[in-house]
């Protein structure tokens, strides 16, 4: 794994994490589903102007339509869906730790499925990464959490896997903004209907609602995804996937320093073991190979 490469990660999971706490502040102020189909629409506007204005074309190769409708319906839909409506009840630090188990079923997915093979150092790496959220998820358990709640983002991990798998090849071919874009429409459509039969749409209108939505759609919304699709198309969706790691890092952090989540010492050492699972993997320097 290259520098670029790196960079481009530790970028990816710093502004993804933040978008749990940028979530849990909108959840305070408006309907969950709602709030993420409007979000959709206008960062997929701006996506697909942005690459109507870098030369782009909405004429893709069928791997990458497929993408952007699986993209769109298991990363922005079911992903950041389930996790909207969860936070209504959970912690953004506690999403956040489990969204990074994603990671494990992208490698049990992809061994299952398409014959990928981990290096032992990258599988001892992954087995790091899964006990440090373990340390960290146990003490959040014993104090008292609402099941519902965690069991809502555990589902949208799993959509998440499946969405991470759907772009092992959409990468290719270019036009990345365009991909970007419109899979914002695709989560848009699918939110919107949901949130019609579930939802009474109303708004406590505040200067927080208005900045963290702002945030969300440009930082998470918009630069995220689109380095997410490149670092895939450069090191691949497994070796990808082990950045979430780093979610529960950032995630608690973020959350404590602006929303005042408890930060404790027990958080600190899965932290830790979490680092050094990441290292792990990224010291494995090969993809996955095929058996």
């Amino acid at each position: 794994m290259d520098l670029r490469a790196i960079f481009m990660g530790l970028s990816f999971a710093l502004i993804w994490s933040s978008a749990f706490t940028s979530a849990r502040i909108i959840v305070a102020h408006a309907p969950p589903m709602g709030s993420l189909a409007v979000r959709f629409l206008i960062s997929g506007l701006i996506g697909v102007a942005v690459a109507k204005a870098l030369g782009q074309s909405w004429n893709l190769t069928r791997s990458q339509w497929r993408a952007v409708f699986i993209f769109g319906l298991c990363q922005n839909a079911l992903y950041l869906g389930l996790n909207f409506v969860a936070m209504q009840w959970i912690e953004a630090g506690l999403a956040s730790i489990i969204a990074s188990t994603m990671p494990l079923m992208v490698a049990l997915a992809g061994w299952s499925i398409f014959g990928d093979r981990l290096k032992p150092m990258a599988a001892l790496g992954l087995a790091a990464g899964i006990a440090g959220v373990a340390v960290i998820m146990g003490t959040r358990l014993s104090g008292g959490v609402d099941l519902t709640g965690v069991m809502l983002c555990f589902v949208g991990a799993a959509a998440l896997t499946i969405a991470t798998l759907s772009v092992r090849t959409a990468s290719g071919g270019g036009n990345l903004m365009m991909i970007v874009g419109l899979q914002m429409f695709v989560g848009a459509f699918f939110l919107a209907i949901a949130s019609l039969f579930l939802e009474t749409f109303t708004v406590d209108w505040s200067w927080e609602l208005g900045a963290a939505f702002t945030y969300t759609i440009f930082a998470p919304g918009l630069l995220a995804t689109w380095i997410w699709f490149a670092l895939v198309g450069r090191i691949g969706a497994v070796r990808a996937a082990t950045f979430h790691f780093l979610t529960p890092f950032f995630g608690v952090a973020i959350a404590a320093m602006l929303l005042g989540e408890n930060l404790t010492w027990v958080d600190g050492i899965g932290v830790a073991i979490i680092t050094v699972g990441i290292l792990l993997v990224q010291l494995s320097k090969q993809n996955p190979t095929r058996t």
